[in-house]
């Protein structure tokens, strides 16, 4: 288990039973920025992965 999966696992149990959007995550992620700018490449690294789940493999 990585340590990630605790707060995943806390999320999940906080919020786990509402909806909500990509604008709500995405501000939710700027502002986690603007207050932790020490984690801009592993934030802009999950958001470029999210956005590119649905594309085509390239092999």
């Amino acid at each position: 288990m990585y340590f990630t999966d605790r707060g995943l696992e806390e999320l999940s149990n906080r919020k786990g039973s509402e909806s909500i959007t990509f604008e709500w995550l995405v501000d939710q992620m700027r502002t986690f920025v603007d207050l932790n700018p020490e984690f801009e490449i592993p934030v802009e690294r999950l958001a470029t992965w999210l956005a590119r789940l649905d594309d085509e493999d390239d092999d």
